[in-house]
């Protein structure tokens, strides 16, 4: 109600204050003929001076529409800066909360990479073992196969030694051997 009266005030004192120029668009009658033309001669007409308030009332109506225009002024200021300040808040939570997401998930990241990087190191050590072992089980074979072709050239060796012993026997003695030559006849 008191904006309403306030711009109903202001437009009766603007009213006031300007003047209007106007141009004149009456046809010459036949006595103007003779009269130069004035149908674009500006003309300065004043508005009419219609007060919508009595003129001793004037002074409060003023006070009372400015004090409602300050009001008003001054709510919305309010408003304004309580609404920059909530976006304010509202983007410095989302700054802050972005920031722990990020820290968080560097320190996930670490101790991830960390872990990764302790399980490799754990493989290379235990594919390096493995490896050691078959080197040594295969050192093993070795020596193993070694050991049992040696046995064999002994035992060959003696083989060899009574086969020979057995045949000077049987040529000193005239018998032929005990056992067959060839098992099968």
């Amino acid at each position: 109600m008191g904006e309403e009266e306030a711009k109903k005030v202001e437009t009766a004192e603007h009213a006031a204050e300007e003047k209007a120029i106007v141009l004149s668009t009456v046809p010459p009658s036949e006595e103007s003929k003779d009269k130069p033309d004035d149908s674009k001669a500006l003309v300065i007409v004043e508005p009419e001076t219609k007060a919508l308030v009595p003129v001793e009332k004037k002074g409060s109506i003023d006070r009372d529409a400015t004090l409602a225009r300050l009001t008003t002024e001054k709510r919305l200021s309010l408003i304004k800066a309580w609404e920059e300040s909530e976006k304010a808040k509202a983007e410095n939570k989302a700054q802050k909360k972005i920031a722990e997401i990020l820290a968080w998930e560097n320190s996930k990241k670490a101790s991830l990479e960390a872990e990764l990087k302790r399980t490799e190191e754990q493989l290379l050590k235990k594919k390096a073992e493995y490896i050691e072992k078959l080197k040594n089980k295969i050192a093993l074979v070795h020596k193993s196969a070694e050991e049992k072709r040696a046995i064999t050239e002994a035992k060959r060796g003696e083989d060899l030694l009574t086969a020979e012993e057995m045949a000077a026997k049987c040529r000193a003695t005239g018998s032929s051997p005990k056992k067959p030559l060839l098992g099968c006849f």
